[in-house]
């Protein structure tokens, strides 16, 4: 999503002449006078192609509001750094876009605005909640509010490359597949073609993508209980779900090692034709980049294979909140419904039940239109993380203490999640 080559300045320029070109005035703070419309202001990581796309979306939208005008300041180098910076000097925009695990720490500093009792007066369709999924939802909401709308919530899929199962002679990904099946694929995937006396072709590659944590779902564990006041990365499905990635991430019996995604790109494996299995997101163009350049590898979709327990899979998600010191609260919240259902239509897949069909997808992104079927059947298992207010420093810990010694074999997934466990829960506290 983040492209560090954006011109900031010249999508920025692109929103003020929008702006002149209004029939109404514009007031850029305070309350807005009768007959005005207040400036409110987006923020954004949105590269230079994605923020030419969104400015397209936000045209639309202010083309018939009447209370507001959405100004798009996207900052796709350092998002979050200039975020905190902006927060904290009183310069932050109005709209501020956060992926899921952020909003639950901002709302826990009442950093964004409540606006649950304005959801619950507003009859328009992005402002129904019992419409979201609630796996989704639930990252925008902190102690019983809701502090934004999501936008996305992309499942994650697995991406294939029919070719290379037919050089191997290996039988395409099907809706049965398991654990043990993806695994044996794997391997029979991971061929010398060159002849030099090691792998240039692998059957998949991880490197910490995708989640861990889908694959401890997927054994019936998880990282946190329900109430996110205890980790339970000690449990046997936990152990399971971490043994089953350890034993494939960097192993060049199925995967890539970590000297040849360093050396090749992670993505780019797959893309130039050497993996054959690969966890991408819904909204990943694996499956469509070889239309728009044929010296991409021609990617399908299936669902990612199903574990002891579930087929559980990942959905990222991104929600728009408001800041809570912004000067025009009601026109924010206004911008923010309408910016919502906007996005909604033209990001997939759009997290509300209402919208989860073919002909949305296909009409948001008429490049998925052979994928858009497969992608629908993973929304029911697809899930979010469990957000705690100190989420970046729960990540550390368990990425230093028990997820990356574990993958490099440093040590046996008892030992390490038994050291780490005191200080994980010391930060749930």
């Amino acid at each position: 999503m983040k492209n560090k080559l954006q011109n900031t300045l010249g999508i920025a320029a692109a929103g003020l002449l929008g702006l002149l070109a209004c029939s109404a005035p514009v007031v850029p703070v305070g309350s807005a006078p009768a007959g005005t419309k207040a400036i409110i202001r987006l923020s954004t990581w949105t590269g230079v192609d994605e923020a030419k796309e969104l400015q397209a979306v936000i045209d639309r939208i202010n083309a018939k509001a009447t209370t507001y005008q959405i100004v798009h300041e996207p900052q796709p180098a350092d998002y979050y750094t200039k975020l905190q910076t902006n927060l904290a000097g009183g310069t932050a925009a109005d709209l501020i876009w956060l992926s899921q695990e952020y909003v639950t720490g901002y709302a826990n500093r009442n950093v964004l605005l409540d606006i649950s009792a304005r959801l619950a007066a507003d009859t328009r369709p992005a402002a129904k909640l019992d419409d979201y999924y609630p796996s989704v939802l639930q990252t925008a909401q902190f102690s019983g509010k809701t502090y934004g709308l999501p936008w996305i919530a992309q499942p994650v899929m697995l991406y294939y490359n029919p070719k290379l199962f037919a050089d191997a002679g290996v039988a395409l990904p099907t809706d049965a597949w398991t654990w043990d099946d993806f695994k044996s694929a794997a391997a029979k995937l991971t061929r010398d073609t060159n002849g030099d006396g090691k792998p240039d072709v692998y059957g998949t590659a991880f490197n910490g993508w995708p989640p861990v944590q889908m694959f401890i779902w997927q054994a019936g564990g998880d990282i946190l209980n329900a109430d996110k006041t205890q980790a339970v990365i000690n449990s046997p499905e936990a152990t399971l779900g971490l043994n089953f990635y350890a034993d494939i991430i960097y192993n060049p019996k199925y995967a890539a090692p970590e000297s040849v995604i360093t050396e090749q790109g992670f993505g780019e494996l797959a893309k130039n034709g050497k993996v054959a299995m690969f966890y991408g997101g819904a909204s990943d163009d694996l499956d469509t980049s070889h239309a728009v350049d044929p010296k991409f590898a021609l990617m399908k979709v299936a669902l990612v294979p199903k574990g002891p327990k579930n087929r559980a899979t990942f959905a990222w998600t991104g929600s728009t909140v408001i800041n809570a010191a912004t000067k025009n609260p009601a026109a924010a919240y206004d911008a923010l419904v309408d910016l919502t259902e906007g996005i909604q239509h033209w990001k997939i897949v759009a997290p509300r039940k209402s919208l989860a069909s073919v002909e949305t997808i296909v009409a948001s992104v008429p490049a998925k239109k052979d994928s858009a079927a497969m992608i629908l059947l993973a929304l029911p298992d697809a899930r979010s993380f469990r957000i705690i207010p100190r989420q970046s420093e729960w990540d550390t810990a368990f990425f230093e203490k028990v997820q990356d010694p574990l993958f490099r074999k440093q040590g046996t997934t008892a030992d390490l999640v038994t050291k780490a466990l005191p200080e994980l829960n010391a930060i749930l506290k």
